[in-house]
């Protein structure tokens, strides 16, 4: 075949399912009729070095020219042909195929095992909560971290399952090291990869290679590929974009670069793209590049075409996932936590609600940048056509949007959709914990699919929320936390520590508020990150507002989105990165709530301040909810029956009526005023008939008065009305 651009993900991003940038693209040439061809790279080197002529020419190798190892891989090594004899099962297991191997892979004779499966004995517990399946996947994946040990240790000390050489793409100020390394023999795991790569050029023949570097662990590999095709298909142009250069490479000075790349581009990639397309087809002058770097009379330069405008989110098309080995990639288990696990286990079509971020304000986050400075949503009913069409082209239903924050009020929108089309999915994202995220809300996210969210709480404590600007106090989160728990989805919080003037009081007192919600059963998940100051965030542009100073004011020729930086008062706030996360790791798995503060550390620290029941009282001292009056109404339940009664109280007899419901787990009843129960049946039928299937809650309100000729607010809180609620009438 001869192809305009193949694009490439270059190694290791993601085993479970394929980085969506690639994807995106292609969706978008197929609207403009461009012909393009993708590839995963990371997972066709991971499925050709872990199998059985893979394991057999890794150990050859490291036979030949290893002399000295550790006794972990030497036990590895001694048990060479169980890992050669078993790889191949394994993996299909891992990839969906092979699910009746599990009652092999949990009994202790059938894996290999060395130093990973040490940590079993802390994990025992988990496994009485595990299914087979589950506790397979998990025995599975340590079997493949022993032997990314051996990797490691024997033939190449940058390899990772979704990271490589990423030292060398981190914090990079300079290129010398890089070019230094590019300059050294092909890797173990650059030899697999360019015969991977020399495959996929005889088979698509392109005129443009592109690379998509999400992050510093895919660089080293994208500039070892760039360097081969330079070297062997002089003719081929070849562009980087993606994550890494829109952050790291904005003030690229370091010409080297251009001997590997001939265009860098910022930045959202289709119109860029489209105009690389057609500069080196030679339809147009090289001047009308959009946001793209390229070398000239040995000079950086940056182009950036001003008439030619960026599309709109509803114009970019539909992700389009052909091309990648969709059915090969690999499902595992590195922590059994079941929110952790959602990164690295399951195929997930990714999908964006709305470009860049509505909030646009936390004081860390690169604001002023495009990708989330410009904020554009599109409509519901795009977004689940969409999801629709991949469902179709991939066979799979599950859905992880991307947002950097998805809106409350599209996802909304986007559960209504779904409910109303009959759709079965499984979907997660990433948000802010805002209020608007109410107990009924969260009810109807369920009900559409929503299995998961993920959100920054970032420093628990709220002077330092203010500070990051986060509009969110922990207060608020630990009850936002509980109504996506109480509704059944699962709840995964982004953590910070070291953010500039943070004491270690408030680094104890984020621990002790992150310990409590954990024990309150409000939070299943989180990870801890250490504060990194960048160039394009609030903190990075004015250092001196928060009280740090740049350890280096100038600029270095290559990657400059990190800065580094120390703070004026001379905090060290890296001595605390063990504690926080032991700690972490032992709250994700319900243990160790009783163990005081200051035994995770190896130092000194401050006692909390925070009272033992502080989010206890927060989750027991909510406010009285107001209905507003254009607020949406939702009946989510069945169609009532409805049976007559009397009920005869001090000589009287009062007409009754029992609503009966049919749930998929039980049969409930709901004895009501007979004048209520008819205006509630009518009032179901009148939602089944609107085609939206929501009414305000000034109409519900105006139809009950006007029906049974009584005040609404004596109903709306009595017991039957709550009986309603607690099961499927919701006010959003």
């Amino acid at each position: 075949m001869n192809t305009t651009i193949a694009f490439i993900t270059p190694p290791f991003t993601q085993l479970n399912t394929p980085y969506p940038a690639t994807a995106y693209i292609k969706g978008f040439l197929n609207t403009l009729n461009i012909d393009s061809y993708q590839a995963d790279l990371g997972i066709e080197v991971i499925l050709k070095l872990f199998s059985k002529q893979g394991l057999i020419d890794l150990f050859d190798y490291v036979h030949e020219h290893i002399e000295e190892v550790s006794p972990n891989i030497h036990r590895i090594l001694a048990l060479e042909e169980d890992y050669i004899s078993t790889i191949d099962a394994v993996i299909a297991f891992l990839q969906g195929k092979n699910s009746t191997l599990a009652h092999a892979i949990v009994q202790e004779d059938y894996l290999p095992r060395a130093s990973r499966f040490e940590q079993l004995e802390e994990l025992e517990w988990a496994f009485g909560t595990m299914g087979i399946q589950d506790k397979a996947k998990h025995l599975s994946t340590l079997y493949l971290e022993d032997l990314s040990d051996l990797i490691v240790e024997t033939v190449d000390t940058n390899f990772g399952f979704s990271r490589y050489a990423e030292r060398l793409g981190r914090s990079a100020h300079t290129f010398d090291e890089m070019y230094d390394a590019l300059h050294q023999p092909l890797t173990y795991i650059d030899e697999i990869t360019l015969d991977l790569l020399q495959q996929l050029i005889d088979k698509t023949n392109p005129k443009i290679m592109g690379f998509s570097v999400p992050f510093p662990g895919n660089l080293y590999s994208s500039f070892r590929c760039a360097q081969y095709i330079k070297k062997n298909y002089p003719h081929i142009k070849i562009t980087m974009g993606g994550g890494f250069p829109n952050t790291e490479l904005r003030s690229l000075k370091d010409v080297r670069v251009f001997e590997f790349f001939d265009f860098i581009t910022l930045d959202d990639g289709e119109a860029p793209l489209e105009n690389l397309i057609l500069y080196v087809e030679g339809k147009i002058a090289q001047e009308e590049l959009k946001r793209t770097l390229i070398a000239k009379d040995g000079e950086v330069v940056y182009i950036n075409n001003p008439l030619k405008r960026d599309y709109k989110q509803a114009e970019v098309g539909t992700p389009d996932y052909s091309d990648l080995l969709l059915t090969e990639y690999i499902s595992v288990i590195e922590v059994v936590n079941p929110m952790h696990r959602m990164w690295s286990d399951g195929r997930w079509n990714k999908l964006t609600m709305a470009h860049g971020c509505y909030w646009g304000k936390c004081t860390f986050c690169d604001i002023s940048l495009d990708y989330i400075k410009v904020y554009e949503p599109i409509t519901a009913k795009q977004i689940v056509d969409r999801m629709q069409t991949l469902i179709e082209q991939t066979g799979e239903t599950g859905f992880h949007f991307v947002d950097e924050a998805a809106p409350p009020a599209l996802m909304r929108e986007v559960a209504l959709e779904i409910i109303r089309r009959k759709l079965t999915v499984s979907w997660w994202t990433n948000i802010r914990f805002e209020k608007s995220f109410t107990k009924d809300l969260c009810l109807l996210l369920k009900a559409s699919g929503c299995v998961a969210v993920s959100g920054g709480l970032e420093v628990a404590s709220d002077r330092l929320l203010k500070l990051i600007d986060k509009g969110v106090t922990v207060e608020q989160v630990a009850r936002v936390n509980r109504n996506f728990t109480e509704a059944g989805i699962l709840v995964h919080a982004y953590l910070m520590y070291g953010f500039p003037t943070q004491t270690a009081q408030e680094t104890i007192d984020s621990l002790e508020m992150v310990r409590q919600l954990f024990e309150a059963g409000v939070m299943q998940s989180g990870f801890w990150h250490q504060f990194a100051m960048t160039a394009h965030s609030p903190v990075g542009m004015n250092p001196e507002e928060y009280k740090v100073e740049r350890v280096n004011a100038e600029m270095g020729t290559f990657a400059n989105n990190d800065v580094p930086h120390i703070e004026m008062n001379g905090a060290i706030h890296d001595k605390f990165s063990f504690g926080l996360k032991k700690s972490l790791f032992n709250f994700m798995h319900g243990m160790c709530f009783d163990m005081p503060l200051h035994e995770w550390f190896d130092f000194k620290v401050p006692r909390t301040s925070i009272s033992p029941d502080y989010i206890f009282s927060c989750l027991n001292n909510e406010p009285l909810t107001v209905c507003k009056p254009n607020q949406k109404v939702v009946w989510l339940g069945t169609f009532p029956y409805i049976e007559y009664f009397e009920k005869k109280k001090k000589n009287r007899v009062f007409e009754m009526a029992q609503l009966v419901f049919y749930t998929k787990k039980e049969t409930i009843g709901v004895d009501v005023d007979r004048v209520v129960g008819d205006w509630f049946v009518h009032f179901v039928e009148t939602l089944k008939e609107k085609a939206s299937q929501t009414m305000t809650y000034q109409e519900m309100k105006k139809s009950f008065e006007e029906f049974t000729n009584e005040d609404f607010e004596p109903f709306w809180y009595s017991k039957p009305a709550q009986a309603l609620k607690d099961m499927a009438l919701l006010v959003l």
